[in-house]
């Protein structure tokens, strides 16, 4: 889960261009949002977690170009931006009000900015494409602020909570794809079962899949009565007893976990050695991913034993920071208490 934001204002007209990548023009963008949408995205957009640290890393790059894989509503951008003159940026988000929210807010640095409408696997060939803009130039840094924003969790008409009733969508792009309901009347109970394990509904996945499958739901709150069914009440452990099944049911819509590991290999392609790879997760699965992916770059894939050492003749492409990953300060999650379950990872690029 992504932070909380700040205020934007919307305008009716958009001096910074949205790259087209084979889908739509800022005009056709913004005439496809509704104004009631853009008004309601206006309200804590996007804090940035772990802001201070993000600043910190790409400051003190060379001058460049930063790939915001995660774009959102352009915190994070805004702040690397504003800090570091000697960078530009590429933003990638798949949701459309998250990029119109972006587009606004980074309007200031216009002729730094590329907003893209893409995902984060298809990050490679976003570079490609933007080879005008690169200009030549290093891509010194790739940012992956992973999961759902806030500010699609508070929107009650995405689908992404089980605290407001609503239809049950949870794509990131509502434009396009199944939605969470469609997923769930097509799903065999098998599959389901292994989804709800995969993200650490283990206990009670067999009853829950059964009776979500049984019930069909199509809101939000017919997917949370189905899963209370399932669950004996003095079973329930901390926490909303449906929460890991929306973020299961989040992750598969989406094709998350396929999307990460494509993302994390082609940031390591794209970067020019000396760059940095940040990301930040905020659930155990994501942090599994991130930390799988940076073990074998940094290991070059060598699975010599550890008693031989390498006789394979691996090759590293990566250096990592720390084995352990960095987390929010105490005074951060006091200001921003979503920032609490935040897991951030650091690799920079060697000669390989």
């Amino acid at each position: 889960m992504r932070g909380v934001d700040q205020q934007y204002r919307p305008r009716t007209m958009c001096s910074l261009a949205i790259d087209k990548v084979g889908r739509e023009t800022s005009s056709a963008l913004l005439t496809t949002l509704s104004i009631e949408r853009l008004q309601m995205a206006q309200d804590n957009y996007h804090v940035p977690v772990l802001e201070r640290e993000i600043v910190e890393l790409f400051t003190s790059q060379t001058a460049g170009v930063i790939v915001d894989a995660t774009l959102g509503g352009g915190g994070h951008a805004y702040a690397i931006l504003a800090a570091a003159p000697q960078l530009r940026l590429i933003g990638i988000d798949r949701d459309p009000e998250a990029r119109a929210a972006a587009i606004d807010r980074l309007e200031p640095f216009a002729g730094r900015v590329r907003v893209v409408d893409a995902t984060f696997a298809d990050l490679e060939g976003v570079v490609a494409r933007l080879a005008d803009f690169v200009q030549g130039e290093s891509i010194v840094g790739v940012l992956m602020d992973l999961g759902v924003s806030s500010h699609q969790l508070d929107d009650a008409a995405r689908g992404f909570s089980f605290r407001t009733d609503a239809p049950l969508d949870m794509r990131m792009d509502p434009t396009k794809g199944e939605t969470a309901a469609e997923f769930i009347a097509r799903i065999d109970q098998h599959e389901f079962v292994r989804i709800l394990r995969a993200n650490g509904e283990n206990r009670f996945a067999g009853s829950i899949a059964k009776s979500v499958l049984e019930r069909k739901p199509r809101t939000t709150m017919e997917l949370t009565e189905a899963v209370e069914r399932a669950v004996p009440m003095a079973a329930r452990r901390r926490g909303h007893v449906a929460t890991r099944v929306f973020q299961a049911l989040r992750i598969a819509v989406n094709n998350e976990e396929e999307q990460l590991a494509q993302g994390l290999d082609a940031a390591l392609n794209v970067l020019d050695v000396g760059g940095l790879l940040v990301a930040i997760s905020y659930h155990s699965g994501e942090d599994r991913v991130v930390k799988s992916v940076l073990h074998e770059a940094a290991t070059g894939g060598c699975h010599c034993p550890v008693e031989l050492g390498c006789v394979c003749g691996a090759v590293p492409r990566v250096k990592v920071f720390k084995a352990s990953a960095q987390l929010a300060s105490s005074e951060e999650i006091k200001r921003n208490p979503r920032a609490r379950s935040a897991r951030l990872r650091i690799a920079r690029k060697v000669l390989a």
